[in-house]
């Protein structure tokens, strides 16, 4: 299948993408942080999700971080967190409540840059919102749990179902395959020591191996 294109997706694909879903998005109730965390993505919802928050009062800042990567570099072509920083701006969101990493390429470096980034503003921090795709929930809290294991973490993201998650960003294939490769990352990367381990369901596992034969690939790591 080409890469970056709308696809067909059969109803047998839906229904195991659905598990692998449910399966990732932790569906945690917002509480109240000193800081939120938003991830960078392709996905500009996540800004829109993280402005939503703060104007509820659930933190009174946020970082925002995240710099490029292949599937981001066309949508926001001065760094993902340039771009979700102008769009909570363009949403109310107050200048002085929003802290730019804009180095980051991977989730591990958006919370280890984010910790240094709020330390160094001497901004004491006991508690973290996550704010990130739905589908990218369950891999944020199990890094967060080896890299900032002293906070209380709780992960938050767009209300969306997938079906609808689809249609928000338009790009069906984009979304599958980096949902599928988040879910191989939640299973292999407690053996590399960056995400703590999680029960993994044997539906979510035969959901995962099916999608992956499916040529749901485009985002898996190698060995």
């Amino acid at each position: 299948m080409e890469a970056n294109a709308r696809v067909e997706l059969t109803e047998e694909v839906r229904q195991r993408a659905r598990i692998v879903w449910d399966y990732q998005h932790m569906g945690q109730e917002p509480r109240g942080c000193d800081v939120a965390v938003v991830l960078g993505s392709h996905d500009l919802g996540v800004a829109t999700c993280a402005a939503d928050l703060y104007r509820r009062g659930f933190f009174p800042r946020m970082v925002i971080t995240g710099a490029n990567s292949p599937s981001t570099l066309a949508r926001f072509p001065r760094g993902e967190a340039v771009h979700y920083r102008e769009h909570v701006l363009e949403l109310g969101v107050p200048d002085s409540s929003v802290l730019l990493e804009d180095g980051a390429t991977n989730t591990g470096e958006n919370l280890r840059y984010s910790r240094a980034l709020l330390a160094e503003a001497g901004i004491n921090v006991g508690s973290v919102m996550l704010v990130c795709k739905p589908y990218m929930e369950r891999r944020a809290h199990a890094t967060a749990r080896v890299l900032w294991p002293e906070v209380d973490t709780v992960c938050a993201s767009a209300r969306s179902g997938f079906d609808d998650y689809l249609g928000t960003v338009g790009d069906d294939r984009l979304v599958m395959d980096t949902m599928v490769g988040d879910l191989q990352r939640v299973m292999e990367y407690p053996a590399r020591g960056f995400c703590v381990p999680q029960e993994v369901p044997d539906r979510v596992r035969e959901a995962y191996a099916y999608l992956v034969a499916a040529g749901f690939d485009g985002h898996l790591i190698t060995p």
